[in-house]
């Protein structure tokens, strides 16, 4: 989230989360854009969900949870309210038209492995352990609250 309230925000993605299963949440950081510079930094965070949906229906309620938060898709990579990704399910591979997992480019974006780090300091994507890659050694993210900040 980089518009509006954005910890208001979050945290209450956090609430609606928990109303689909358990929920375990990492810090919150905040980090420079990914697109376009032009933009507020963004507040980020990942949260695990143990859930029973299948992921095309966990999408639907991610994607139903980012519209009541008045998500607007105005450019690529532009400024969000809220932007809810379903990075990996499980040890699923998933590819059709509306659901890529494990989400593409996840281990180019620190603000991603980072936070999945504060989850399972052991997670491997791929095969690859992500508690090994480069991008963590210099990352271009802050953390601005602990696991209790949800």
């Amino acid at each position: 989230s980089n518009l509006g309230d954005s910890r208001q925000i979050l945290s209450e993605a956090i609430a609606k989360l928990k109303s689909l299963g358990e929920v375990k949440v990492s810090k919150l950081y905040q980090s420079p854009p990914m697109g376009p510079q032009d933009q507020p930094n963004y507040l980020n965070a990942v949260a695990q969900l143990k859930t029973e949906l299948l992921p095309l229906d966990l999408l639907d309620q991610l994607q139903r949870f980012e519209q009541e938060a008045g998500r607007v898709r105005l450019r690529h990579w532009g400024e969000r309210t809220l932007d809810l990704d379903l990075l990996i399910y499980g040890n699923e591979k998933i590819q059709n038209e509306r659901l890529t997992v494990p989400h593409v480019g996840i281990l180019q974006r620190d603000f991603v492995v980072i936070p999945l780090l504060d989850l399972d300091a052991d997670l491997h994507i791929n095969d690859q352990p992500l508690k090994n890659l480069e991008l963590i050694q210099q990352p271009t993210l802050t953390v601005l609250a602990d696991e209790s900040w949800a």
